[in-house]
């Protein structure tokens, strides 16, 4: 099936034939479904912290980057807004002329509100010799959107969403790169430094740090901080075959292998290259002007607090079982807090003698730690905070996408659609183990939980093959505990008028 040209190919990609072979047979079997033991709740492993115990969650982060921690921001930043401008694109190739649809009436009504305005204006000008006002009371609205999207203008429809003006301010108006620079100051900066890295794709990098270095040096002045911005790109070992709908190999007009980006759960592999003790990961979209930016800054350093709290816990626990000398009281403590504190469950534990039980209590306290922040339900799209049944057997936290849940039970639907929470990307990890070694990430992946998609290329149907997503599968086998956090510190914008909301503005 696969030639010596196509072994070239994939070789050349940094993928083993054996993976390939994997990735055909997972096309033939597809991916089983999770099982689920019920949705995540308030009190059901959810927690949900008192002001005092918010303000104790503070002092204790603040208190942990004292001691000389090593914290790093990480912001997947890959994406290109194209998907964000999905409405003015289909507006361009219309049959009308004018705005008729809601979503383009509200985007002409506010334009003037959008923080590229001038710099908008200032490109119609150049290309069209009028502004927008002119263009459009002489009805010229697909010039002004032209200007927007397309490379004569500003470029938008192709350029990166972090490298968009989002927010107004008097000295100027703000990308969501120049946001999270400040989000990293703010809660994330430790020993005088903050460290922020993101994940960008191949041809906007340059663009990153150009941007990187007309910014960062006001916002080191304003925060009094050095920053340390590093970038990264999605590894080409990482993408996947894309295969035909028999599940063969999908080829190129030219006979070659098509390869596709394996989805977000590929970061795994830049995230595991993280030098940090405690890494923060925080979408690039989900960003807030300074006015609003207290309260999130609030919570992260308590949902920080909350992991650093608890991995201290653990590794004296550890450090207690190295020792060898240890009570059966000592070690039903240990049981307690893996059950109650990380929400990991086994129904037979109590059957284990208590050699087992060490080996079985090292294996769950000595794996990568996060703390995920989740907000209340209120309809958008995204995975939830579940209670699901591992492949040895334990139940405990996940965050689970509706790719996983299998449709036909109705009992999981019912599980996913009465869901009180949902996951909007507001994590905290710590990435190393109790003697200072970083985990090595991979290896906590369940590669159970890919899923394929179903897509196309030059009219031709396709399968995709998705890795496991980053906050999925790719930290599955990874200690989870969840607490609810207030809906005010997610912000995203998924379309460009929603820009328009008050939070935006």
């Amino acid at each position: 099936m696969l030639t010596q040209q196509d072994l070239k190919q994939i070789a050349a990609r940094g993928i083993s034939q054996e993976q390939i072979a994997t990735q055909l047979q997972q096309f033939k079997t597809g991916f089983p479904f999770l099982r689920l033991q019920a949705a995540a709740a308030v009190g059901r492993g959810i927690m949900a912290p008192t002001p005092q115990e918010r303000m104790d969650m503070v002092r204790k982060w603040e208190a942990y980057k004292a001691q000389g921690k090593r914290v790093v921001k990480f912001v997947p930043a890959s994406g290109a807004a194209s998907r964000m401008f999905k409405n003015m694109f289909a507006f361009l190739t219309a049959d009308y002329d004018a705005p008729t649809t809601d979503f383009e009436k509200q985007f002409f009504d506010n334009i003037g509100k959008f923080a590229f305005y001038n710099a908008l204006d200032a490109q119609c000008i150049k290309n069209e010799g009028r502004n927008i006002k002119q263009l459009l009371a002489d009805g010229q609205y697909k010039a002004v959107v032209a200007n927007m999207l397309e490379a004569k203008g500003l470029n938008y429809g192709q350029l990166p969403k972090g490298l968009l003006l989002f927010h107004n301010y008097p000295e100027g108006p703000r990308t969501p790169m120049e946001e999270h620079l400040v989000e990293g100051a703010l809660y994330a900066a430790s020993n005088g430094e903050a460290h922020v890295h993101f994940t960008v794709s191949h041809e906007h990098i340059a663009l990153f740090e150009k941007k990187v270095d007309e910014k960062v040096g006001q916002f080191a002045a304003k925060y009094g901080i050095k920053y340390d911005i590093s970038f990264s790109e999605q590894k080409p070992s990482t993408d996947t075959l894309a295969a035909n709908p028999d599940g063969t190999p999908f080829r190129n007009d030219d006979g070659t292998l098509l390869f596709r980006p394996g989805g977000h759960g590929a970061l795994i592999e830049n995230l595991g290259e993280i030098e940090a003790d405690v890494i923060f990961i925080k979408n690039i979209d989900n960003v807030v002007p300074d006015r609003l930016k207290a309260e999130t800054v609030e919570w992260k350093q308590v949902i920080a607090g909350v992991l650093v709290t608890l991995q201290e816990k653990a590794f004296g626990y550890l450090r207690l079982l190295d020792t060898g000398k240890y009570s059966h009281e000592q070690l039903v403590e240990i049981v307690q807090f893996v059950q109650r504190d990380l929400c990991c469950r086994k129904a037979d534990i109590k059957e284990l003698e208590d050699a087992e039980l060490v080996i079985y209590l090292r294996q769950k306290l000595n794996r990568p730690m996060r703390v995920c922040g989740v907000v209340k339900n209120v309809g958008e799209p995204g995975g939830g905070p579940f209670l699901t049944y591992n492949t040895d057997g334990t139940v405990s936290l996940q965050i689970l996408e509706s790719s996983q849940i299998d449709t036909q039970n109705a009992e999981y639907m019912k599980m996913f659609a009465e869901g009180t929470h949902f996951n909007p990307v507001d994590l905290v990890c710590a990435v190393r183990d109790y003697k200072g070694q970083p985990f090595n990430l991979p290896s906590f992946v369940d590669p159970a939980t890919g899923f394929i998609s179903q897509k196309s290329k030059g009219g031709r149907d396709l399968q995709a093959l998705e890795l496991p997503g980053l906050w999925n599968g790719a930290m599955s086998n990874w200690n989870t505990v969840f607490v609810e956090v207030p809906l005010g510190t997610f912000n995203p914008v998924k379309t460009v008028n929603d820009l328009l909301r008050p939070q935006h503005q």
